[in-house]
């Protein structure tokens, strides 16, 4: 009886220490955000008070299941689709307008939209390379640049068509073995899969992944952005808890490093046993992590895998994407197709048809072409989102952030600014940018399709 009084006594002690830690995090992480928010509520900026617990996560959860897409007569299209992504931040924008505050996960979020604001956006480095901070950010980012140099995609261009001519081919077998009818194609997955053979090849060399590798990077990214994973009740403690959400996502993620370090492993022995290595992306990370002699086994592991998944996915998934929309495009806009189509015939003649090689110059000179992808851009634009960390107290224009806020800006809502781009803002119009992205509208920083400026 005593032994049983006993165990109940530390039960009772450590649950009571247990809810108090517990209780302590929460006050901290509230008094955290409290300050926040006074401090920009001080210069003017309103916003939907948050909760304990959940922050506004219960105002985004309904205003999410009450948006109803809107149904459209049978053949038209409409390119306004930015109000289904995120409605909540749009709704909160017509009641506190283009500049507010909102909570998610105990962390602070400010939107904002403002022009005025959005170009100093862009003057500040962004912080997200996969979770690269600070001096790891500043690597990384060198790293990747320095393979994307025009003078390097210069030297793609006969993988890029070769990759391509391949996957033209199996379109065209597929469309013979029909008899010329109608052939089931999954567009997006080939393009998926034609985009990371291309950036795998020109950036890894021989060590590439391919086949189901590059599905289950797909699979982590798709996990990622799971709506689930943006907006949660419980999302203080979800991300720690072991779900069914949790575990897959861990296993993915585990999945993936142990592919891409294998891959690195791979090379590593391949440099032991040859005089002169490849050289090409990865090559360049494996050489810088070896100068660096002050890492860790587990820093060395980040510095190395890291920036190899920032390629895969930021790359890959971009280029996909513009170009699916674009072939969308062209299929609902046939007259932009029949001009393409003769330039195409005018400065390239058959080389393609034959697998010729295509130079750079002559692409260049493929002014239609480019328009339309321009304006695919402008209007299905990848990078939906930028959002932003600060480190460190920053200015953005006349208001003070706070270190520890989060800025959100959505691309959609710039890129259809009648005042930036006119009347004709949410229609397809290549012809806008005919000289150039410069031209295509009436403020610089109003076109930028990769979250980060106009250009990559």
């Amino acid at each position: 009886m005593r032994r049983v009084f006993v165990v109940e006594i530390n039960w009772s002690f450590g649950l009571i220490i247990v809810c108090s830690l517990v209780l302590h995090a929460c006050s901290i992480l509230w008094l955290n955000l409290r300050k926040l928010r006074r401090k920009l509520s001080e210069q003017g900026i309103t916003g939907l008070p948050p909760t304990l617990l959940y922050g506004n996560a219960a105002e985004m959860r309904s205003i999410a299941a009450g948006c109803e897409p809107e149904l459209l007569p049978r053949g038209q299209v409409s390119h306004d689709w930015a109000y289904s992504i995120l409605p909540y931040l749009h709704h909160w924008a017509h009641h506190y307008g283009l500049l507010y505050m909102h909570s998610k996960r105990q962390k602070l979020n400010s939107y904002v939209n403002r022009p005025d604001l959005r170009r100093f956006l862009n003057l500040h480095k962004p912080f997200d390379s996969d979770k690269s901070t600070g001096q790891n950010w500043a690597s990384h980012r060198k790293l990747i640049a320095s393979q994307f140099f025009l003078v390097k995609v210069k030297g793609m261009m006969d993988l890029m068509v070769d990759s391509t001519m391949t996957l033209i081919e199996k379109w065209e077998s597929m469309i013979l073995e029909s008899d010329g009818m109608f052939a089931h194609m999954y567009i997006h997955e080939d393009l998926n899969s034609l985009s990371a053979n291309v950036i795998a090849r020109a950036c890894f060399g021989s060590s590439y992944l391919e086949g189901e590798q590059f599905a289950k990077l797909r699979t982590l990214r798709y996990a990622l952005s799971k709506p689930d994973q943006l907006i949660s009740l419980f999302a203080v403690f979800s991300l720690f808890l072991p779900s069914k959400v949790n575990r897959d996502l861990w296993q993915i993620r585990e999945e993936v490093d142990s592919l891409i370090l294998k891959v690195v492993r791979a090379r590593q022995e391949e440099n032991r046993s040859s005089l002169k290595p490849e050289k090409d992306q990865l090559q360049t990370i494996l050489e810088s992590a070896d100068v660096d002699d002050a890492m860790n086994e587990k820093a060395c592991f980040s510095f190395v895998v890291d920036p190899c998944k920032n390629i895969y996915f930021s790359g890959q998934e971009m280029t996909a994407t513009t170009i699916s929309w674009s072939m969308m495009q062209l299929a609902l806009h046939p007259e932009w197709q029949d001009r393409i189509r003769a330039e195409i015939a005018e400065f390239c003649g058959d080389r393609l048809c034959h697998r010729g090689s295509l130079d750079f110059e002559t692409l260049r000179k493929l002014k239609v072409r480019t328009m339309v992808i321009q304006e695919t851009l402008h209007l299905y634009h990848p990078a939906i989102i930028l959002v932003k960390e600060t480190m460190t107290e920053i200015k953005l224009g006349e208001i003070d952030v706070p270190e520890g806020a989060i800025l959100w800006t959505l691309t959609p809502l710039g890129h259809r600014d009648p005042e930036k781009w006119g009347p004709a803002a949410k229609e397809l119009k290549p012809e806008r940018f005919k000289d150039g992205v410069s031209e295509g509208c009436k403020h610089p920083q109003a076109y930028v399709p990769f979250g980060y400026a106009s250009r990559l």
